[in-house]
């Protein structure tokens, strides 16, 4: 499957709308290593897209230029591989519209058909974070990455060195910047900052950041590697309730951020990262 992917080679520059650049890529591939083949999903959640290079021609051939915002729900058969979709919105920079609103019509179209379920298009990107990005009545984010610990382990994902208190029960949101994994084609590193909220037993914080860092040199998709970090949390610490959003810095002027909470849990509010 890999070497079908454009990634990691040679590939033309699109000179005309192109949708068939798309490239799906099957969930359950990635899915089939966490044990998640054949029931029902254990998360919901979505997979939110921004895109700060788009651009067209009007109706008289005057480029218009824009940002936007695409929202790919988890449930969906297949995510789009990335440079796929850089290659696909490229293919909009010689192509004539009406309008701004065919423009959008046209990407959920292809979009939709490429994922295999509908995904929302919007122009323009979120916020980016002034502060903590506590939202209201929620607790204010505590930050791992001062912790004084020694990590040693950087070459895959070790739930091992994930616990929990069962003693105490908490309600909490961690968070870090130091999230760092490999692109599974290219060896390319992928930059975030992960946000995790948990009520449930009192996760052991020098343990979790140690485990956000075995994945250092880990070969996964974005997407993966937040079902990933779902999965153990949800393993290991028996939360009662888990959100997992990982906010990935840009490549090819595309960020992907994608979340995954226990069934029933609003989504956070979209926001970017100052590193986004």
């Amino acid at each position: 499957m890999t070497s079908e992917l454009p990634l990691g080679r040679e590939v033309a520059y699109p000179r005309a709308y192109d949708p068939s650049l798309l490239f799906p890529i099957p969930r359950a591939q990635g899915r089939a290593a966490l044990w998640l083949g054949g029931g029902a999903l254990p998360f919901a959640g979505h997979d939110r897209w921004h895109a700060y290079e788009l651009s067209w021609l009007d109706g008289r051939g005057k480029p218009v230029v824009e940002t936007a915002t695409f929202l790919v729900p988890a449930d969906s058969p297949h995510l789009v591989e990335s440079k796929s979709l850089k290659l696909y919105l490229n293919s909009l920079n010689r192509s004539r519209f009406d309008s701004r609103d065919e423009v959008r019509a046209r990407i959920g179209a292809d979009l939709s058909a490429a994922a295999g379920v509908p995904v929302t298009v919007d122009f323009g990107l979120p916020p980016v974070d002034a502060g903590d990005g506590a939202m209201p009545g929620a607790p204010v984010p505590v930050s791992l990455d001062g912790l004084d610990v020694a990590c040693d382990e950087y070459d895959a994902p070790n739930p091992a060195l994930l616990s929990a208190d069962d003693g105490e029960v908490v309600d909490e949101v961690l968070h870090s910047a130091l999230l760092k994994s490999n692109c599974p084609v290219t060896g390319q590193p992928d930059w975030a900052g992960i946000r995790i909220a948990v009520r449930g037993p009192r996760i052991d914080r020098a343990g979790l950041l140690r485990y956000l860092v075995s994945f250092r040199e880990h070969a996964g998709f974005h997407e993966q590697c937040v079902e990933q970090v779902f999965v153990d949390l949800m393993a290991r610490c028996r939360p009662q309730a888990l959100s997992v959003e990982a906010r990935y810095t840009r490549r090819g002027g595309l960020d992907i951020n994608p979340w995954r909470a226990t069934p029933g849990l609003a989504p956070p509010a979209a926001a970017r990262d100052p590193r986004q």
